[in-house]
């Protein structure tokens, strides 16, 4: 007898929007890139705040990025935690400096304050829920 064990996800990875910055950054890239990318998203949903450095780390204020390296390039996907289960995906970027520049820092920090401004945890549920 085989036992199969069908874990899960403990997070939920949300887009910040509809035609979210994320994705259209993941559209432009080669499928082999592509597949990459949504594959790290994924090791992300599965572990939530668990993915260890390097493959992600806290930049500050509550903002995260994944990270990952295609063709040579660094790619930075930022990202927050919210109502105790979602990650929200705000942006994905090429990594061109030392340090994450902080004017992509801000824009995932305007879009934190965006999405909670705009979504409670019932709400978000709600969505979520109706969505599917």
């Amino acid at each position: 007898m085989m036992l199969i064990f069908i874990m899960k996800n403990k997070w939920t990875v949300l887009y910040y929007e509809n035609s979210c910055p994320v994705q259209e950054f993941i559209d432009s890239r080669s499928i082999a890139n592509q597949a990459k990318l949504l594959s790290m998203i994924s090791y992300l949903e599965l572990h939530g705040p668990d993915v260890p450095r390097p493959c992600a780390d806290i930049l500050q204020d509550g903002i995260h990025e994944l990270r990952t390296k295609l063709s040579g390039e660094q790619i930075r996907t930022l990202y927050f935690f919210c109502y105790k289960e979602y990650i929200v995906l705000t942006h994905s970027f090429i990594k061109r400096t030392e340090v994450v520049p902080v004017k992509e820092i801000k824009r995932a920090q305007s879009s934190r304050e965006d999405f909670l401004k705009r979504y409670n945890d019932i709400d978000l549920k709600k969505k979520i829920t109706d969505n599917d």
